[in-house]
């Protein structure tokens, strides 16, 4: 199978993650095979954009020229590329050796529109004894309990995905008004994997693209834990509300919720008994409170969107489909 062309897109947004961005970015370029163009998408701070073409003269760095967000901000950089394949890896990701290549190969297998990667996290101040694997999407990585072979799932992770460009623009790309913008996080990677399936194709889980996920200090606290499992419940709300097949959108969380946890707490219980180690049983007490926050965070978003007005669906494309093609 002749290799197709491939680039990556990186969106950041503050100067804060400097080094952070610089190593994303090095990560991606050093890939063997390499890829045809780095774009480094800078979300409205023109003062980093000028900073980063100054650092860095052989990628590409423009700026979201649509709606705030990681959502247009990936749009735009998917719209400066022309490669048949577009990877996207986040600016506080960094790419093991070899991630491009794995991405790429799962990407071209027939009747595949795209395939996301494995994200380990990476502890700036260690892992909390108490926080269970089974959460680990809690800090942008993947969960214990996830596949460990290439699969077909629902959907990947926006810091660690490859997408055909021609089914990206399609779709529209990712959906503007529906992802993270500042603290409010929603799942704009899942619902643009469901988009892109219900058009036709499959999407892949592969394994042996991984990239490190950078967790800072304060991401450690059961403070930020509970948070994070509330907004993802109510992401998740908006999500189902967003898709006309509400059971295709909440799959993989039925079976997480009915398969993955129960199994985890209780072989956390029966080694905090076995074992007499007071870590498993705070990780089986975490599992319940991780849960109980995500279903208060959907309860209490659906209550909300059934007392407020309906509202028009945020538009699926943040740069028109017709301006994406013209890139080609």
């Amino acid at each position: 199978m002749t290799p197709l062309s491939v680039s990556v897109v990186i969106a950041c947004y503050t100067e804060r993650r400097l080094p952070l961005i610089l190593r994303a970015v090095e990560s991606a370029a050093i890939q063997r095979p390499a890829p045809q163009q780095v774009v480094l998408v800078v979300d409205h701070n023109p003062r980093l954009a000028a900073g980063l073409r100054d650092r860095l003269p052989t990628v590409t760095v423009i700026e979201n020229r649509t709606h705030r967000g990681a959502s247009g901000a990936r749009n735009t950089g998917a719209a400066a590329t022309a490669t048949e394949l577009v990877a996207f890896l986040d600016d506080d990701a960094v790419a093991d050796p070899g991630w491009l290549a794995a991405l790429a190969e799962a990407a071209t297998q027939p009747g595949v529109v795209g395939a996301g990667g494995f994200v380990r996290p990476e502890w700036a101040a260690g892992a909390p004894p108490w926080f269970p694997g089974e959460f680990a999407w809690v800090v942008g990585a993947t969960h214990d309990g996830s596949p460990t072979v290439r699969t077909p799932v629902r959907n990947g992770w926006a810091e660690n995905m490859i997408v055909r460009r021609d089914a990206f623009v399609a779709v529209g790309g990712f959906r503007t008004g529906f992802g993270k913008v500042g603290a409010h996080s929603r799942p704009e990677d899942t619902d643009l994997c469901i988009r892109l399936q219900a058009a036709g194709g499959t999407w892949l889980f592969e394994p042996a693209a991984r990239v490190a996920h950078h967790v800072p200090a304060e991401r450690s606290t059961l403070g930020f834990f509970l948070r994070r499992c509330y907004h993802e419940g109510r992401g998740k709300a908006e999500l189902a509300r967003l898709l006309p097949d509400r059971g295709t959108a909440l799959s993989d969380e039925r079976a997480y919720v009915t398969r993955v946890l129960p199994k985890a707490f209780a072989r956390h219980v029966r080694r905090a008994v076995r074992e007499r180690r007071a870590h498993h049983l705070l990780r089986a007490a975490a599992i319940v409170a991780g849960l109980a926050a995500t279903a208060a965070g959907y309860a209490a978003q659906r209550l909300f969107d059934a007392v407020r007005p309906a509202a028009p669906n945020p538009a699926a494309a943040a740069v028109p489909a017709d301006e994406l093609a013209a890139a080609s």
